[in-house]
């Protein structure tokens, strides 16, 4: 099973992508788990095996600590991980700031699911 770690402090986004891979979900491929901010994600990774989680998506713009600053100590501290940011800004800025920061991709919102599935297969080696 591949475990998945859905960062963003919008609680809704929990519901749509249990909702986009509820097949990969009920066939036991894929296993999200969620965090609502970077200092949660960085709780769950670290109580975590580090192994567990090989793949995180994280919101750029969240309360208190942003989705970059996340992505620059994930990247130093579980360089393992493989981290696609997500922003509602699709600017160069924005997609410049997260490859310069070590962001292996990078999703525009409105996010198409469709689009989304298929490169996180990929990603994680089933696709």
């Amino acid at each position: 099973m591949k475990n998945i770690l859905i960062v963003d402090d919008e609680a809704d986004v929990e519901f749509l992508f249990v909702q986009k891979f509820r097949k990969e979900i009920k066939e036991g491929i894929i296993k999200f788990n969620f965090a609502f901010s970077a200092d949660e994600a960085l709780e769950v990774l670290r109580n975590m095996p580090s192994t567990d989680i090989i793949l995180v998506l994280s919101d750029i713009n969240m309360p208190g600590r942003s989705g970059i600053e996340l992505l620059k100590i994930l990247k130093n501290d579980f360089p393992h991980l493989k981290v696609f940011m997500v922003s509602a800004y699709n600017d160069e800025e924005h997609r410049s700031m997260a490859q310069k920061s070590g962001a292996d991709d990078f999703i525009a919102k409105p996010v198409d699911f469709n689009e989304l599935k298929a490169r996180v297969l990929t990603a994680i080696g089933l696709n």
